[in-house]
């Protein structure tokens, strides 16, 4: 009898596993379960719980100085206090200007503990760019370093800003690292300041002056952070994230990273203005109780030795830093702490995956790289490859709790087993949506048929049987260049605006180290002739109102630019003549 009851106990569990593994077909590839429940904590609460689980252990490795998790959330709560007193109200939207440094983000953690969103902008931003960036999120405050001072002050009075809190990466240096920084670097940056404007240790002191508060009641659905990406159809937009989008990254992560834990060490590269940054390289190793490796000067050819120097278990990086660190000459048992290696921000092709490996291997390490896949608007990452499953070109399969489908472009069909269509995702990390831009968001966010809303990433790709995705290419038009994402048709509006200029086009060429690079091909003004003078007027005006990482690494003038049947032009006549070239 008791025999007969558990067999059929086991065949009712064996069917329902079979209806999920149909339904999800890669459940039996994760490493411990799929389903996570999720506490209704804003992204704060989830840190302070870890260190309040682990006050010993430390959060931060900073220039030889290390900030242990008891230290980093009495600091988060003393930048809270200055925050407030400086004027900050729960709903404010604060802008973080910054590169990877603990002041920055425990101000991120603070703006969150108040109730304000922290909105993250890159630090090499143009001038345009950060104006655009401010208005657009009404940011009445700015936490910014010192060398994007005077860059800032040229815009300021046309923003609503009323603080700027200046800070420098050598906060938080040990003595000797502040003062070599300071005599090389440092004294150089000559603050002229204004009544808006206030040093980071002034700041910090106004945090005696509110000795206790509450912590905001904000909710896991409510807004908690903006990035800016150029969006599914490739225009600047800030991208709305909730606390929620956050807390279930990490969670998940942690679920596919299987065995990280507290204690262990991470690499932290990836900018923290970068959902993969700040989500997967800061945020999750925190929530586990690991330590950071901040890097905020960061050079692809410094890659391999900052490895070698501080031995962390995980790294994570874009296939550019994979090809320097083949470059880098180190010993036998250089890598022997590298525990989980993780590409992401481009596709990795079998043979470069299998250099890795190798060198890997070679150099000490048992793990090999785990190629994966996200957006911002998912919150960085949403797809990785299985620890001990692999397949070639794949960029995995889904993170626990988030699901894919693959749909015919421009339908809300799902299509056959790998059959190319729009990648679609649906999941708590999916965005709450575009800043002040609901006509983009609801273009983006669609609720299909199944009444799920699902986020379409304008990528073309495919799933197998087994539920491994592969990305084909991009719907919208766009550049990744060193794993930053470059949006011609947004570079093609600001060279078209050079008074000299008529018609221009912007593609993506090969480049041996940043994989691809920007060219801009111009037709200029009648009357107007090519010439140095002008390419580099051209260039100028592109430095001044682009990021750096967006620039064209070419110009070519033409008398007219091809053009399609229907008028438009022909970029994809331009990107095989480039080919040709290149052949």
């Amino acid at each position: 009898m008791l025999k007969s009851i558990l067999l059929r106990i086991n065949k009712f569990v064996s069917d329902v596993l079979d209806k999920i593994t149909k339904k999800e077909p890669w459940y039996k590839y994760y490493d411990k379960g799929d389903k996570i429940n999720y506490p209704d904590l804003t992204i704060y609460e989830l840190i302070a719980k870890t260190a309040e689980m682990y006050p010993n252990n430390y959060a931060f490795l900073y220039y030889g100085k290390k900030i242990s998790y008891r230290e980093f959330l009495i600091r988060i709560k003393k930048t809270a206090s200055a925050l407030l007193e400086l004027g900050v109200k729960e709903g404010d939207r604060v802008t973080i200007c910054m590169p990877n440094t603990p002041v920055a983000i425990i101000t991120f953690y603070a703006i969150n503990m108040i109730g304000a969103t922290a909105s993250m902008i890159h630090p090499l931003s143009s001038e345009n760019e950060i104006e655009f960036y401010l208005n657009e999120a009404s940011s009445k405050h700015i936490l910014t370093i010192d060398l994007v001072y005077d860059k800032l002050m040229k815009v300021i009075d046309k923003t609503k800003v009323e603080n700027i809190i200046v800070s420098s990466v050598s906060d938080d240096m040990n003595s000797f690292m502040h003062f070599m920084y300071w005599f090389f670097n440092g004294r150089k940056n000559k603050i002229v300041k204004n009544e808006k404007s206030i040093f980071y240790k002034d700041f910090i002191k106004k945090g005696i002056y509110i000795k206790e508060f509450e912590c905001a009641k904000r909710g896991q659905d409510d807004e908690a952070v903006i990035l800016y990406s150029g969006g599914t159809t490739g225009s600047p937009k800030g991208i709305v994230l909730t606390n929620l989008n956050f807390n279930a990254l990490a969670m998940q992560c942690h679920l596919m990273c299987h065995p990280a834990k507290a204690g262990d060490s991470i690499l932290a590269i990836l900018p923290i203005f970068h959902g993969f940054g700040l989500g997967v390289s800061i945020h999750t190793p925190l929530y586990i109780g690991m330590q950071v490796i901040l890097v905020p000067d960061f050079s692809p050819r410094k890659f391999g030795s900052l490895i070698k120097k501080y031995k962390p278990n995980f790294i994570t990086g874009v296939p550019t830093l994979y090809e320097a660190l083949l470059k880098t000459k180190l010993g036998k048992n250089d890598l022997s702490s590298l525990t989980c290696v993780v590409s992401g921000g481009d596709t990795l092709i079998p043979s470069f995956k299998k250099k890795i490996d190798e060198f890997l291997l070679k150099h000490g390490s048992k793990t090999k790289v785990r190629c994966g896949y996200g957006l911002t608007e998912s919150t960085g990452a949403s797809c990785l490859n299985p620890k001990n499953e692999y397949r070639d070109n794949s960029i995995g399969i889904p993170l626990p709790d988030m699901l894919y489908k693959i749909v015919k472009i421009g339908t809300l069909t799902e299509a056959n087993t790998m059959e190319d269509g729009e990648i679609c995702i649906n999941g708590p990390t999916v965005m709450k949506g575009y800043l002040n831009n609901p006509e983009e968001t609801n273009k983006t966010l669609v609720k299909h048929p199944d009444g799920k809303v699902w986020l379409h990433t304008g990528d073309i790709g495919c799933m197998d049987k087994d539920g491994f995705i592969y990305f084909k290419q991009r719907l919208k038009r766009l550049i990744v260049s060193s794993g930053y994402n470059i949006y011609p048709s947004y570079v093609e509006d600001i060279i078209c605006s050079h008074p000299l200029v008529d018609q221009a086009v912007v593609i993506g060429i090969p480049h041996e180290y940043k994989k691809q690079v920007a060219k801009a091909y111009i037709v200029l003004k009648k009357g107007e002739k090519p010439s140095i003078s002008t390419k580099k007027k051209i260039k100028k005006y592109c430095e001044e109102k682009l990021s750096k990482y967006s620039w064209p690494y070419e110009y070519e003038f033409r008398d007219s630019l091809p053009t399609t049947l229907v008028g438009k032009v022909a970029y994809k006549k331009l990107e095989e003549e480039n080919n040709k070239k290149g052949e």
